[in-house]
């Protein structure tokens, strides 16, 4: 009975770890985002400000920038959400815990 009470809590642990981490990666990756939009679009301000003409040359490689911007957290979303829902370090803990037994 304690042993089954014990395995409990390590599955327990382990999910509230991954819980953590997840949170982390996808807050971690919307901050970063964020900070590169901000500083994206104020460069891309400071730039057809001082030169007009080039505005539409600017604004098709901002939207390119932005596209790999979203890309690489998007990325990170998939990462964490692959952990949520298949994380397979439960699988092998469970594996760990039947071969203590």
């Amino acid at each position: 009975m304690m042993e089954t009470i014990q395995a409990i809590t390590l599955i327990a642990e382990l999910q509230s770890t991954t819980t953590w981490a997840v949170a982390f990666l996808i807050g971690i990756g919307a901050l970063g985002t964020a900070i590169g939009f901000a500083l994206l679009g104020g460069k891309f301000l400071e730039g057809a400000a001082r030169q007009p003409e080039m505005i539409p040359q600017l604004q098709v490689k901002m939207f390119i920038i932005a596209g790999l911007l979203d890309a690489v957290t998007m990325m990170g979303v998939g990462v964490a959400l692959y952990f949520t829902f298949a994380n397979p370090f439960i699988n092998q803990l469970i594996e760990l815990l039947k071969m203590v037994k």
